[in-house]
């Protein structure tokens, strides 16, 4: 089978919405199918899918996150590259990523007489209030909600990253619940070990890589740094954590806007127990991870998924979060939950578990536990067969 894959970003660039394309290649590839991702300039390329990037005077490969003006031109750029680029190559079907990937797609489908998948990850309007794209209050919101409700009707199957964005569109949307199915984040349990299970695992070259003393306690961010991210929440609640337990450190790793986040560091007087990576390759994220000990994902977000917490929870690292639907669908009995937006709750979370290694322990355990139990590919890839299957047979 073939499958054509449509992502309006520019694929690969080490962050959720890239892993979760990589990984369902990955699962699908497995099974036997063949994919093809047709993609902006930029990124990597890595296996097993065929990348096709439009062409190169039309981007100049910079890794664009959240909405940008730009895609305004790019897009139509990107539905010629794979309406073009396609003729004479077999699809079986589309799967579209984003809603822009939802609306090429659609066309792609069309022309071709095959079924559209449109794999879900958060409301447009949400990622856009969320990244300062458009104001709250902006006469645009009412124009982008109608434009979303109608590319979210376009698909013969919808598929989400958590049931939290599958109640989103049955409740908000009003999309038929027979149409949508809730595949979550999933994570590739193998890669993402603990410390002592993984012989790649070397904390030592980590903390020396980044010039960490070797006695201080790790406290980790892996994903983008922005603010809808909770990054300034982060740097506040680290603030707070480091006054009362300075044997700790906060490794935050990921892009963009490092400068502006080590400014904020800098400016609360504790850039001397914070280190920031800049950009983690995916491939590198396993070993940086499993250097840590505790784990931290502010994201405030009410409709995108969260899969750096799966990856925190296969690497059997106790965690923190803002509370809200997604964290609670992944993190379980077993993660900490801070009142959203609120440092002071976060910095406590934190700080119990810096001072209780047995709590730490117990709890790692358990997320690692539930990360094998309910979010390895080997579940993810089943769902994602079975809905292909459907559709084909149709």
């Amino acid at each position: 089978m073939h499958i054509t894959h449509i992502a309006p970003t520019s694929y690969f660039s080490d962050y959720g919405c890239h892993v979760r394309i990589y990984e369902e290649t990955r699962a699908l590839a497995s099974l036997g199918y063949q994919s093809t991702i047709y993609t902006y300039g930029g990124g990597v390329s890595p296996g097993p899918a065929q990348i096709v990037r439009i062409p190169k005077f039309a981007d100049d490969g910079a890794v664009r996150v959240g909405s940008q003006l730009k895609k305004v031109w790019l897009d139509p750029i990107l539905l010629a590259t794979a309406s073009f680029r396609g003729i004479g190559k077999p699809i079986d079907l589309v799967h579209a990523h984003l809603h822009e990937g939802a609306l090429i797609g659609k066309f792609v489908a069309m022309s071709r007489r095959v079924p559209m998948v449109f794999d879900f990850q958060g409301s447009l309007l949400a990622e856009m209030l969320d990244h300062g794209f458009i104001d709250r209050h902006s006469r645009l919101t009412s124009l982008i909600s109608l434009v979303e409700d109608s590319i979210n009707r376009l698909p013969n199957k919808i598929i989400t990253s958590s049931t939290n964005a599958r109640n989103l569109l049955i409740d908000s949307f009003n999309i038929e619940p027979e149409r949508v199915v809730a595949i979550s984040d999933c994570v590739d349990t193998n890669a993402f070990t603990p410390r002592p299970g993984h012989p790649e695992h070397n904390r030592s070259r980590i903390i020396n890589r980044y010039h960490i003393p070797n006695n201080r306690l790790l406290i980790g961010y892996l994903g983008l740094l922005a603010d809808y991210q909770g990054i300034p929440h982060l740097i506040e609640a680290a603030a707070k954590v480091i006054e009362s337990f300075p044997g700790a450190h906060f490794l935050i790793m990921g892009y963009p806007g490092v400068e502006t986040y080590q400014r904020m560091a800098t400016q609360k007087g504790i850039q001397d127990h914070v280190t920031f990576t800049g950009r983690i390759s995916y491939f590198e994220a396993p070993q940086h991870l499993a250097a840590t000990d505790i784990a931290v994902s502010p994201k405030l977000s009410e409709t995108e998924g969260n899969g750096k917490l799966l990856n925190y929870m296969a690497t059997g690292l106790p965690t923190v979060a803002f509370d809200g639907e997604v964290a609670r669908e992944y993190l379980g009995e077993s993660g900490r939950f801070a009142v959203p937006g609120d440092h002071h709750s976060l910095a406590e979370h934190i700080l119990e578990l810096l001072n209780n290694a047995t709590t730490r322990t117990c709890e790692g355990t358990s997320l690692r536990t539930r990360a094998v139990a309910n979010f390895s590919w080997d579940r993810g890839r089943s769902q994602l067969h079975n809905i292909y299957q459907e559709l084909l047979q149709c």
